[in-house]
């Protein structure tokens, strides 16, 4: 599955095989925060794509782009929307005073995946894809979101809404949108929960040029204000110890590694706010949050002590000892705020991650520093010193400002992470040998199935699985033209029949107690058109390219990115997403800071131990789509000579399902996948 423009992922994210012999359960050695072998300046800033989707515009002066209504026929006179209709009459209310809202995609968490409860923008504008940022101005909306949802977003959003199609040529960003249309003086708002610091930042510089102003609304949320008691509930479900079979590591070792980290860069404590980086350090799991295995805290760790915030009701009694063992306390996840300036008050230096902490934890932080230095600073009771924002020198605390460590620490899988993915990925594999066997006997029985009807029954076939707890991600089952939907989601009474003489593109995974799987096959029940043969071809070309890559360590995914559209780009296709991004092992099927992206920006170096998709895909608009995914593991490769006396790395697969080869033309791409099939025993 494709994720969201990335860190590696988001925020708003390939190879031959594992030995079949079991990895040994092992003891990690410390330290595991492994630090970046590359410019400092590039750690100091999380390579996250910012909130906004902010591809510059080619075009000068004033930028415009089509309305959705524009792009389809058949479409009615435009109507008020009465959502948006009560959404701007807030605008004016007292406390308020805004000219335009920005609703984006993410929770307070920064996260890909959000409970029902914290879909707004979904809410508000009728788009349900993960990617995107709806913006409403008192004549206006506007939503931006970008390739793989174009198609998706033109048939679900209203005649009064107007589709940016990101990254099109022409096409602005939501900054230079706003300075278009807003007068000189307007004012903006956000939710500060909801908007990452350096997002924040970066918009509050871009309207500053037509001289508007960016208003925080701490205290109200417009969208919820008119959603009232139709609003879903927060989620409730208990959270869960994860085995250390499958986590490898115990939470003392980790939290030891991670205060080593602190001493080091001269913090006190660090403030983590991604789901998944808490779930991880602390070895636990919950189901807040739908096909990912995390729960809403914040978590902030000292070096004498670590407290998670989180609703006590999702405690169970194992879960409240194996927090005390690791002497964790608990509070309140809505005290979070009053902690931070409780902490600041202290003269505490805090790592915040800017690129993942929301605007208004920031925010507190250095407002309550401030009034902390004013208190003390005339009585010269300042004594440390500490560098800033910009590594300048200042007068006491000031904050340490740099990419959480975590991140790395996770993506770099240790042994028994990587038996708990190998073991997963087999169930997986006999899971959907089962169902292919299924749906091929169906569709030649001359069956009618629709898209629905085939994602189903692959969830019935995992669902027997051991250890299955949930998918990974939505089933994108996209059959003939459904399938160029890059992100495609079948629903009951608007989706197809499967076709058997279209292409079918079925993109799925699972959830299981010791891994996450991904994997997308495209296939044909009948003779596919000389066509559809090329271009699954030349994509399953690239896939093979990259599975095969071997390349110097250092490397950072983009470089990477080539080897998988080289043969489309020689007749001139190309597709409208990455090639690759991390995966999480028992955590988030979308996962950073690693990925294989033609977004060069994402210089992290691939690394022994991380997980990455493999997925080219291509993608004819109203016809068919094809995509061709694997998850790889990164290993270190026997060269014969090691030029620079550096290490080699290449790709080891996950994957254990072999490709359709009845789609392919003659040649290398066949005997390729011959040799590579694996067997799958009886699961």
């Amino acid at each position: 599955m494709q994720s969201v423009p990335s860190q590696a992922i988001r925020p708003l994210s390939l190879n031959a095989s594992l030995s079949s012999s079991r990895l040994p359960f092992f003891s990690f050695s410390l330290p595991i925060f492994h630090k970046f072998k590359i410019n400092p300046s590039i750690y100091n800033k999380s390579q996250k794509v910012p909130l906004f989707l902010t591809l510059r515009c080619c075009s000068s002066g004033s930028v415009t782009a089509k309305p959705s209504s524009e792009d389809r026929r058949n479409r009615d006179v435009q109507e008020p929307d009465e959502k948006v209709v009560a959404l701007r009459r807030l605008f004016s209310k007292p406390g308020i005073g805004i000219d335009a809202y920005i609703i984006p995609s993410q929770d307070a968490h920064q996260s890909e995946f959000i409970a029902e409860c914290y879909m707004r923008r979904a809410y508000i504008s009728g788009f349900t894809g993960s990617a995107g940022t709806a913006v409403v101005t008192k004549d206006k909306a506007a939503l931006w979101t970008d390739g793989r949802y174009f198609l998706q977003a033109e048939k679900q959003l209203s005649s009064s809404w107007i589709l940016m199609r990101a990254g099109s040529l022409g096409v602005p960003t939501t900054s230079e949108w706003l300075n278009d249309v807003l007068s000189p003086g307007g004012r903006v708002g956000i939710d500060p929960f909801l908007f990452s610091h350096d997002a924040t930042k970066e918009l509050k510089e871009a309207i500053s040029k037509k001289n508007l102003e960016l208003v925080y609304l701490y205290d109200l949320n417009p969208v919820d204000e008119i959603w009232k008691e139709s609003r879903p509930k927060p989620p409730n479900n208990p959270i869960r110890v994860h085995d250390m079979k499958y986590a490898g590591l115990d939470v003392a070792s980790k939290l030891s590694s991670l205060r080593a980290e602190l001493v080091g860069t001269g913090a006190s404590a660090i403030v983590i706010s991604m789901l998944d980086e808490v779930a991880w350090l602390l070895n636990l799991r919950g189901s807040d949050v739908p096909h990912s295995p995390v729960m809403y805290a914040y978590l902030i760790v000292e070096v004498d002590g670590a407290k998670l915030f989180v609703d006590n009701s999702k405690v169970t009694k194992e879960v409240m000892d194996h927090l005390k063992n690791a002497s964790v306390e608990l509070r309140p996840y809505d005290s979070i705020l009053s902690e931070i300036r409780r902490l600041a008050a202290q003269g505490a230096q805090l790592w915040l991650d800017t690129s993942s902490v929301n605007a208004a934890i920031v925010e507190t932080y250095k407002s309550a520093l401030d009034k902390y230095r004013l208190n003390l600073g005339s009585k010269g009771k300042i004594k440390n010193k500490r560098y800033d924002e910009s590594n300048g020198l200042s007068e006491g605390p000031s904050g340490v400002y740099m990419r959480s460590p975590i991140s790395l620490a996770k993506a770099l899988k240790n042994p028994a992470e990587l038996e708990g993915m190998q073991n997963c990925h087999l169930r997986d594999a006999a899971a959907l040998a089962q169902f292919w066997c299924w749906l091929e006997e169906e569709i030649h029985n001359n069956v009618e199935l629709t898209e629905v009807d085939v994602a189903d029954k692959l969830l019935e076939f995992r669902a027997k699985k051991e250890g299955f707890l949930d998918t990974s991600f939505d089933t994108i089952s996209g059959s003939g033209a459904n399938g160029a939907i890059i992100h495609y989601r079948a629903e009951i009474g608007s989706c197809s029949v499967v076709d058997p003489n279209k292409l079918f593109l079925l993109d799925s995974g699972a959830q299981y107690i010791d891994g996450t799987t991904d994997i997308t096959r495209t296939v044909h029940f009948g003779e596919p058109t000389a066509r559809e043969k090329e271009c699954f071809t030349r994509v399953l070309k690239g896939h093979i390219a990259l599975d095969q890559a071997v390349f110097p360590e250092n490397t950072p995914g983009f470089v990477l990115d080539a080897f998988a559209r080289s043969s489309l780009w020689k007749i001139g296709l190309d597709y409208r997403h990455g090639t690759g991004h991390g995966v999480g092992a028992a955590l988030n099927v979308h996962e950073g800071p690693q990925s294989i992206s033609y977004r060069y920006g994402n210089t992290t170096p691939l690394q022994k131990g991380m997980i990455v998709s493999n997925e080219p895909g291509y993608y004819e608009d109203h016809a068919f789509g094809i995509r061709i995914e694997n998850l790889l593991h990164v290993q270190e490769i026997n060269t014969p000579n090691r030029y620079g006396g550096i290490e080699y790395l290449g790709f080891e697969k996950l994957t254990f399902f072999p490709i359709q080869v009845s789609p392919l033309v003659e040649g290398s791409a066949r005997q390729w996948l011959w040799n590579n099939t694996r067997v799958i025993h009886k699961q």
